[in-house]
């Protein structure tokens, strides 16, 4: 399962209040590269038909198979301070986490590292 803060649930309701249901879940995946060996990636979008599908206080969550192996047990948060704003994934499974924040490897999985672009 993948948790979402007080904040990203607030945020993510002003995003999608305008949307219908065929795009207004969180997609949440992962791709491979990244310096550390995977990159995370987060759009709205509608279900497919293999997802798993969370809801988390009206918003819905959505992973595809390939990627939920790698964020489950994530919890998501969107951060506002100094050195910017937007969201901000905490992954309890990432064993490696790039300086820029968004490149992670798990202790099973190394990805295919390459540029942070």
């Amino acid at each position: 399962m993948v948790t979402l803060t007080d904040n990203a649930i607030r945020v993510l309701k002003e995003m999608t209040e305008d949307r219908g249901p065929e795009e207004g879940a969180l997609r949440i995946y992962v791709k491979p590269g990244g310096c550390s060996g995977f990159s995370y990636g987060m759009a709205l979008d509608a279900v497919k038909g293999n997802d798993t599908v969370y809801e988390v206080d009206g918003i819905k969550v959505v992973v595809d198979p390939d990627s939920l192996e790698l964020v489950t047990g994530s919890e998501v948060d969107f951060q506002d301070d100094l050195t910017g704003q937007g969201f901000k994934i905490f992954n309890p499974n990432a064993v490696t986490v790039c300086g820029c924040g968004s490149s992670f490897r798990t202790a099973e999985n190394a990805g295919q590292p390459g540029s942070c672009d």
